[in-house]
């Protein structure tokens, strides 16, 4: 595991030379304690050049996002996770056809249009 001193200097690093990383975190309400904390921490990484934003879960189904996590690297590869009942991770695949590609790049762009800025999102839901 990276110490933490470690990502934020990875982070900053990587913000300063282009690419940035953006996520957006899907949240069910009111926030478990798990999400709570990752909001808490995303404020150091958010500081250091990462862009972490929220979206609720009922929001999210409101505009068709789907109910499976992924990554996308460089809008050309999918990571797509797969869990359990009691979401343990099962493993990931990795997808490039690209007409699957292009759809999870409409649902990104979508996520971050309705998504809410860290410190927004903190503000209102994690009390």
């Amino acid at each position: 595991m990276v110490p933490f001193d470690d990502q934020l200097r990875i982070l900053r690093s990587g913000a300063a030379e282009g690419p940035r990383s953006s996520t957006v975190r899907v949240v069910s309400l009111p926030p478990s304690d798990y999400s709570r904390y990752g909001i808490a921490y995303a404020r150091f990484t958010n500081d250091a050049g990462d862009d972490i934003r929220y979206l609720t879960r009922d929001r999210s189904l409101a505009i068709g996002l789907p109910d499976h996590d992924y990554w996308l690297f460089d809008s050309r590869k999918i990571a797509r996770l797969h869990f359990d009942d009691d979401d343990h991770l099962l493993g990931v695949e990795v997808i490039e056809d690209p007409a699957e590609v292009v759809q999870h790049n409409y649902w990104r762009d979508a996520a971050r249009h309705w998504a809410v800025r860290r410190d927004d999102f903190a503000a209102e839901y994690d009390k």
